[in-house]
């Protein structure tokens, strides 16, 4: 039986390649998201690396803004989907119709068809709704009525939801966060980005006016590209290490999956091709660390009552576990 090849390795000048294409996104992103470039870098990076984002803030920070100024920037068809606690799980998916005309049932896709989801206020619909996008998340595709639809590529949800406002809301099972590979927060922005939010969006329409500086086959052929970023045994090492460290820790009663190992494996090839190396270092499996872990642990009851945060605990683990010598 023949095993699947591994990528060639990435050369300097690919990773320079890389870089120049991944910021040009980026500063595109931020002529209408001032001031939140390490927000934009992020979901950048987790749209490449094939995952999802979930993005908890309080409103009006430019969660929406940020979903609208990604999709705009590769040309993707942007589904928009306000969950509600009367959302129907068809109403994301989709669902089969009666045609009278041909005597058959046509299937008419629902808004997670698009390239690139927005699940406004995911927390605000029923656990039944929202479990309609864990096989869409999970393996790129729906099943509906037996029948199994594919999904485009690049696919990503970026979900929204409001960390303050709890009434009528119901909490992310634990299988739906480990769907998510990064989760992020936007902030305020500091005094002068906000002058600059002022003037760029003192008329509406901004970000619909956006332009793109890339399309679909680009991010695809940049997600190719990262697979090839070198990641060496001692790092892979290091990623099981940190793994099996937050599943030790007397704080966690559920630490990181192996789908979060290998999100955090993922993201931080990215991180390191967006800073032009073609190889990962321990600092960039250190940048990314908190934003694709700390949401996936699940803390012990009575840490929980101490008020234990899990980047706490996380910061812990990453102290704990000693970095193999960075590459030179």
């Amino acid at each position: 039986m023949s095993t699947p090849s591994s990528p060639a390795p990435m050369d300097a000048a690919t990773a320079a390649t890389f870089a120049g294409a991944f910021h040009r996104i980026v500063d595109n992103m931020e002529t209408v998201v001032q001031g939140k470039r390490q927000a934009l870098t992020d979901a950048l990076i987790c749209l490449i690396a094939g995952g999802h984002l979930l993005v908890e803030d309080v409103p009006g920070v430019g969660k929406t803004t940020l979903a609208k100024a990604l999709a705009a920037s590769f040309g993707a068809p942007l589904g928009r989907i306000q969950f509600t606690p009367d959302l129907l799980p068809a109403d994301v998916t989709g669902v089969s119709v009666w045609n009278r005309s041909t005597s058959q049932f046509e299937f008419r896709p629902g808004p997670v068809f698009a390239g690139l989801v927005l699940a406004d206020e995911i927390n605000r619909a029923s656990p039944k709704t929202q479990s309609a996008l864990l096989e869409a998340m999970a393996e790129q595709q729906v099943t509906i009525d037996s029948t199994t639809h594919r999904l485009p590529s690049p696919f990503m949800v970026i979900a929204t939801q409001n960390p303050i406002e709890q009434e009528g809301t119901y909490p992310l099972p634990e299988s739906q966060l480990d769907r998510f590979e990064m989760k992020i927060s936007m902030g305020y922005p500091a005094r002068d980005a906000e002058l600059a939010i002022l003037d760029t969006h003192a008329v509406s329409g901004v970000v619909d006016d956006l332009g793109a500086v890339a399309n679909v086959d680009d991010i695809n052929r940049l997600g190719g590209l990262a697979a090839a970023v070198d990641l060496e045994p001692a790092l892979r090492a290091y990623l099981v290490d940190i793994a099996e460290a937050t599943r030790r820790h007397p704080s966690v009663q559920l630490g990181m999956s192996p789908r979060a190992t290998l999100s955090l494996q993922r993201v931080a090839r990215v991180r390191a091709a967006a800073d032009g190396r073609g190889f990962v270092l321990p600092d960039d499996v250190k940048s990314v660390v908190n934003a694709v872990v700390a949401h996936r642990l699940v803390l012990q009851p009575e840490a929980v009552l101490t008020g234990t945060d899990p980047a706490e605990v996380l910061v812990d683990v990453m102290n704990a576990v000693p970095a193999p010598r960075d590459r030179a």
